[in-house]
């Protein structure tokens, strides 16, 4: 854990990230050396009894210099006083969810990765938390759900696959005038904190999957939770090193690494998206299209489900693969991938049905992305 009092956040987000690490080390390296060490020396009985855990090392799963460093970057990118890098995206999502108790109430967006849906569900029947869900659409609809049993109200915008965007400061608002001890929580993958920055907008705590557009190179597994209130970044702090669900050294070296062209590569994401966007709009193969104008995710329906196992089977530039975020472009079908956990009759209210396509444009030439979806298109005549 980092405990960052955000004074240097007057740096610009593109120096923050790329001064990540930068002044950590102290014999002065300007990339911060990996630290391998499952151990640390200490230096008198003294420093041992008043160990710090923001300052002092003594044990890999309370913190290491790779992972505080990362911890502090990702707390000031977010405008968070706090930060957790965990193993992956679930380890997160579960950190996250770890202050509920029996009984307690979680309502959710009715559009997120399934696999969140997979983890409420064991919740409810492990735990006795109450679920519900929202369409996103009217916040008053969202308020009449809360009740005083109501912990946390849970986003992800842009969703995952339809791409709703949800005015996070309204909701934030509207749910804390109805109890201020309901913790808004918002997934910012797809946006990340150089789109969007939830906390500063009203929300509670940020999750990332930063195997993805965080990390952006397809080499690592890890998640990251960021926080502002310091009571909850106690109690994640004590279920964290509990569990132990720390991201290694070497992935946080790794995610250093990548956040500091973070800044970059999402303009380039952006700038191919909008290019292969233009292009899907006006394909006679495209039912529709889903893009929120920014980012490099992508969702399109194809007119008819037979035309994607061909299309599948032809792509050559871009892979067909899970996962998103990364320099490399992939192409996957949510209805049996990413969601296939989520039940059919969501699947089909929700619209995610098997002719929807998710599209992780990465950082390839723009016309070389467009002219591979031509010809895969063509083949599914």
């Amino acid at each position: 854990m980092c405990e960052c009092q955000n004074k240097e956040t007057e740096l610009s987000l593109a120096t923050i990230a790329a001064q990540a690490g930068n002044h950590e080390d102290e014999r002065g390296a300007v990339a911060l050396p990996i630290y391998l060490s499952s151990n640390y020396r200490h230096p008198t009985l003294k420093e041992a009894i008043n160990f710090d855990a923001t300052k002092d090392y003594t044990y890999s799963r309370l913190s290491t210099p790779n992972r505080r460093a990362v911890e502090k970057t990702l707390a000031k990118l977010e405008g968070g006083t706090a930060a957790f890098a965990v193993s992956s995206g679930m380890a997160a999502v579960q950190l996250a969810l770890s202050i509920l108790e029996t009984g307690d109430r979680l309502i959710s967006l009715d559009d997120l990765y399934g696999g969140d849906f997979r983890y409420f569900d064991y919740l409810k029947q492990h735990a006795g938390i109450e679920l519900d869900q929202w369409d996103g659409r009217s916040i008053a609809e969202l308020v009449a759900k809360l009740t005083p049993k109501t912990r946390i109200v849970w986003l992800e915008t842009p969703s995952n696959p339809t791409m709703k965007e949800i005015d996070i400061q309204a909701v934030a608002a509207a749910v804390h005038e109805y109890d201020p001890q309901i913790k808004v929580i918002v997934d910012n993958t797809f946006y990340t904190p150089i789109y969007q920055r939830p906390l500063l907008k009203g929300a509670d705590v940020v999750i990332h999957s930063a195997t993805k557009y965080l990390s952006g190179h397809n080499d690592l597994l890890g998640g990251a939770v960021v926080v502002k209130d310091e009571k909850l970044t106690q109690a994640y702090y004590d279920y964290y090193i509990t569990t132990g669900d720390t991201l290694d050294s070497f992935d946080s070296w790794l995610l250093l690494r990548s956040l500091k062209t973070l800044k970059v590569r999402m303009a380039q994401h952006t700038k191919n998206a909008q290019a292969v966007v233009e292009y899907l709009k006006q394909a006679l193969e495209v039912e529709k299209v889903l893009y929120p104008g920014k980012g490099g995710m992508i969702s399109f329906y194809l007119k008819e489900a037979d035309q994607v196992e061909r299309l599948l089977d032809h792509v050559k530039v871009i892979t067909f693969a899970e996962s998103l975020g990364g320099i490399e472009s992939l192409i996957t079908i949510p209805y049996y991938q990413t969601h296939a956990d989520v039940s059919v009759e969501q699947r089909q209210r929700l619209g995610i049905t098997p002719k929807l396509l998710r599209l992780s444009v990465g950082l390839e030439d723009a016309a070389d992305l467009i002219a591979d979806i031509k010809q895969a298109l063509a083949a599914t005549r």
